[in-house]
């Protein structure tokens, strides 16, 4: 079900809806967790290190990136941390050797990557309904492109904008602004779909008005004070029934029985 923290914020449907990407369309953890593990199998066999060394140096490269970039798409960057994981422990920067252990943890974590259940219905929903959506997301363009194309998701979406394409992570206003100027919506009624309520949340309701849902599953909890949404759910399913009931457009038995918005 929808848990309606603010009511009177869903008496109409929307003019437009961003999403964001990891942990809003699929699980991130356990595809990171495998690609991870990939990377490390591959580290330790190949430079004959032990697991330990390679944990260390990675961790200290990752530390090294982010402190120098900040708050940048490039601050993400998988090929960036495992070049100064190299050079850390004292290769240089083994330019081969780093794209071919960027490739595994791309690989690896795309093949363990699972789209929530009803996102593509959800998607099909809105084309009927004329709402044009976006993704919003963080990261570089080419990977956060790859994980679209990988999910099928590449004709659902009418526009994507990436943290590198705008120059700054959510919750930078520019990356919520940019989307709008894409969408050209034709009110201001905008909703933001993401996990992360921080970046997402609070970022796309104090950077647009945005009206904020934020996407729940296990081992996370619902927004709290400024950054509480103002719905919350765990099935894309619930939110086909929300927008159903709002538009008026389709039969709730076609969306399964049981499904309904509580009011918080």
């Amino acid at each position: 079900m929808v848990k309606l923290v603010n009511p009177e914020r869903f008496n109409r449907l929307p003019d437009a809806i961003l999403f964001d990407t990891d942990d809003t369309l699929y699980k991130y953890a356990p595809a990171h967790a495998a690609g991870m593990q990939a990377v490390r199998e591959k580290v330790t066999r190949t430079l004959s290190i032990q697991p330990e060394a390679f944990d260390k140096a990675f961790a200290e490269a990752r530390q090294q990136v982010k402190s120098r970039l900040k708050h940048t798409a490039a601050s993400h960057n998988r090929l960036l941390y495992l070049q100064r994981m190299l050079e850390i422990i004292g290769l240089g920067s083994q330019v081969m050797l780093a794209l071919d252990f960027e490739q595994t943890y791309w690989r690896t974590l795309l093949s363990n990557a699972v789209l929530f259940d009803n996102v593509k219905e959800l998607l099909d929903d809105l084309r009927l309904l004329g709402i044009p959506s976006a993704i919003v997301t963080d990261l570089t363009a080419q990977i956060q492109f790859r994980k679209i194309v990988y999910f099928g998701l590449d004709n659902y979406f009418d526009y994507i904008v990436t943290s590198e394409e705008v120059g700054f992570d959510k919750p930078h206003e520019d990356s919520f602004q940019f989307a709008r100027e894409k969408m050209r919506p034709k009110g201001d009624c905008i909703w933001m779909i993401g996990d992360n309520p921080v970046n997402d949340i609070k970022g796309a309701r104090e950077k647009i008005g945005a009206v904020t849902l934020q996407k729940l599953h296990d081992g996370l909890e619902i927004g709290r004070g400024p950054n509480a949404p103002d719905a919350a759910f765990y099935d894309f399913a619930d939110l086909r029934l929300l927008l159903a009931r709002l538009g008026e457009k389709f039969t709730t038995p076609s969306y399964g029985a049981g499904m309904r918005a509580e009011q918080a």
